[in-house]
């Protein structure tokens, strides 16, 4: 099986073990929902904080425009999506699980990392850190099927995500940016601010930036320990979750590009715990990334030494 289809088989299931433990939980609504007639109303302003900043707590899945929803069996209530328009060339492309950018936008790669991508993508991406039960980088994470919590405190946001059981810390307390030359994190430091009181702007750096862990999507869009995210959080309504990402890397890209991540409020469901080394089979049958055979991590940049998939 390629790593492709394994992740794909992995949602699959994730899909039907969600179902059936779901139907074991006792019902409880999600408190502080507005309801009409006991139904979720989703297209009302959204909640706010004592402060008079939004506030994005909830649990939230991939919506509508986005790298593909789970469908209508968790996500009772959400938000339908918009009808379909013809792209805008000029908007900014909605991001995907398998591509960063979507189908048909190019990515503004320097040549070693398209180089990289295509290595990648001719070994069936089966070295992506989500195969091997790591940190999957945190487009991924904004792009997985799996739904993500997000817990909004004054200083502090948490993000636990169901894929890999992710959690990830925002800093909303005014700290600046670590100047220490600290170890890199998977999922890199991450400050945020508040430009206005509707939008939360997180900027992140200090990335691992070796091979297990610089993936931006399925097909191996790399980064490097040089990235900057940002991210601007928005919440237009009740029910749906706007994020907008520019990626800064001048080892990996040309330029700075810029995508968008839409999530739908999940009401009336939990997230389940998914601990994915639990009853895990499918690496049985892949070769080994060379990581885990005890070589050094190839660290991404223009000096990386590329492999052919055979070796």
């Amino acid at each position: 099986m390629t790593a492709s289809l394994r992740t794909a088989a992995a949602v699959v299931v994730a899909l039907a073990f969600s179902v059936s433990l779901a139907a074991q939980w006792p019902s409880y609504p999600t408190p502080d929902v507005p309801r009409q007639d006991g139904k979720p109303v989703l297209d009302g302003p959204p909640p706010r904080t004592a402060e008079g900043k939004v506030d994005f707590s909830g649990t939230w899945q991939i919506g509508f425009g986005g790298g593909g929803g789970r469908g209508g069996g968790r996500g009772r209530g959400a938000a339908a999506a918009p009808p379909q328009t013809p792209p805008d060339p000029n908007a900014i492309p909605n991001s995907g699980f398998g591509e960063v950018a979507g189908r048909g936008y190019t990515l503004p790669l320097q040549p070693w990392a398209a180089a990289l991508k295509k290595e990648r993508m001719a070994d069936n991406s089966k070295d992506n850190p989500d195969v091997w039960c790591l940190p999957i980088g945190l487009m991924q994470y904004h792009n997985h099927p799996q739904p993500r919590q997000i817990v909004q405190t004054k200083n502090l946001t948490l993000i636990a995500y169901e894929s890999n059981y992710g959690l990830r810390s925002i800093h909303t307390d005014g700290r600046p940016a670590p100047d220490n030359d600290p170890q890199p994190w998977w999922f890199g430091y991450s400050r945020g601010r508040w430009d206005g009181d509707d939008t939360l702007v997180v900027e992140t750096t200090n990335f691992l930036g070796d091979e297990r862990a610089g993936w931006l999507d399925v097909n191996g869009s790399p980064y490097t320990d040089a990235l900057t995210m940002t991210e601007r959080f928005r919440r237009p309504t009740f029910g749906t979750l706007q994020i907008d990402v520019t990626i800064d890397d001048p080892k990996a890209y040309t330029r700075p590009f810029t995508v968008r991540v839409n999530h739908r409020l999940l009401v009336d469901q939990d997230m389940i715990e998914f601990i994915c080394n639990e009853n895990e089979r499918s690496t049985n049958h892949l070769d080994p990334p060379a990581w885990m055979k005890g070589e050094t991590p190839r660290q991404l940049g223009p000096d990386m030494p590329l492999r052919t998939p055979a070796q």
